[in-house]
């Protein structure tokens, strides 16, 4: 165990050595690595704050059933029954709007009541809201959309409208966005192992005699390759701290013009940094891109030396 952490820490050092003899040249390459990890960085913080969010909402979905235009109030009525057997749920609150309470409260909440008056009859139809209950987020709104195609079904239904399709939107679009998120996660993941190949790859150049000399008094390709992979690993994970700190800094002023739009509907919305679980998950992840493009380069470079 001893000869194991031995042999680890003697890498690391020469590792740091390294680093130090051109310190300009690893800073640009940590720079260049953070700025392709900076926006999958940014994306996931994002989708961190809206998922809990999105997940939480209030759904409250209600459906609006209008009767066709030649459905007669005794037909209307007579629905409540067949409305009840669809929802095989007592506890739902089911609201019936005479067509002649719909038009009254057009007319109330609306400039047409001159343009209504010359209709001369009233074109609204009977109709009912359903009131649902016991649909907590958006996964439970998607069976909505089974009950409205039985409503539809009934006798002198003409219309049935969804009022919680909006939520299902959201939920479509987060998915979207988190299928584009990992899709450029890894086309930038693979800038990361090219950037960290070549930056190895100039590395073993600039130390070819010292590797041969290496070699020649009896030292082992573990004992060479380990401190590229150091340097790779540290790479990497240097410059994921970069970039999750240029993300929180970049928090501060959107949070500002966020602030400004949420007040407008009421709400205290704010985006966070990410917890410490997480900045630990991307970190470890960046200095693994970073091993990744050293073992590939070192083995490929350094096979042709030997």
């Amino acid at each position: 165990m001893r000869r194991w952490y031995r042999q680890h820490r003697f890498a690391v050092g020469a590792a740091l050595i390294h680093l130090r003899k051109s310190p300009g040249g690893f800073l640009f390459n940590v720079i260049v690595v953070s700025i392709a990890l900076a926006l999958p960085f940014a994306g996931l913080t994002l989708l961190d704050n809206v998922r809990p969010m999105s997940e939480q909402l209030s759904v409250d979905p209600e459906i609006s059933l209008f009767m066709g235009a030649e459905a007669t109030r005794e037909q209307s009525k007579a629905l409540l029954p067949e409305l009840r057997r669809v929802l095989k749920d007592d506890k739902t609150k089911i609201v019936f709007v005479p067509r002649e309470e719909a038009l009254a409260a057009l007319k109330s909440k609306s400039d047409l009541s001159d343009v209504l008056e010359t209709l001369g009859e009233n074109p609204l139809p009977d109709s009912y809201v359903l009131k649902l209950e016991g649909y907590n987020n958006v996964a439970d709104a998607g069976g909505v959309d089974a009950i409205a195609g039985q409503l539809r079904a009934l006798p002198g239904v003409g219309t049935v409208q969804v009022d919680s399709a909006w939520v299902k939107r959201l939920a479509a679009m987060l998915g979207v966005l988190r299928m584009v998120l990992f899709f450029l996660a890894g086309t930038l993941g693979m800038v990361v192992i090219a950037v960290v190949f070549n930056t190895i790859r100039l590395q073993v150049l600039t130390q070819r005699d010292e590797i041969a000399v290496s070699k020649l008094i009896g030292a082992t390709d573990g004992f060479i390759h380990r401190p590229f992979y150091y340097t790779g690993a540290l790479l990497g994970l240097c410059a994921g701290g970069v970039a999750l700190g240029a993300v929180a800094l970049a928090l501060r002023p959107l949070n500002g013009a966020i602030a400004e739009f949420a007040r407008l509907y009421a709400s205290e919305f704010q985006l966070v940094p990410l917890a410490a679980p997480e900045i630990a998950g991307l970190l470890a992840i960046s200095a693994g891109l970073g091993l990744i493009g050293a073992v590939l380069s070192v083995q490929r470079h350094l096979a042709r030396l030997t």
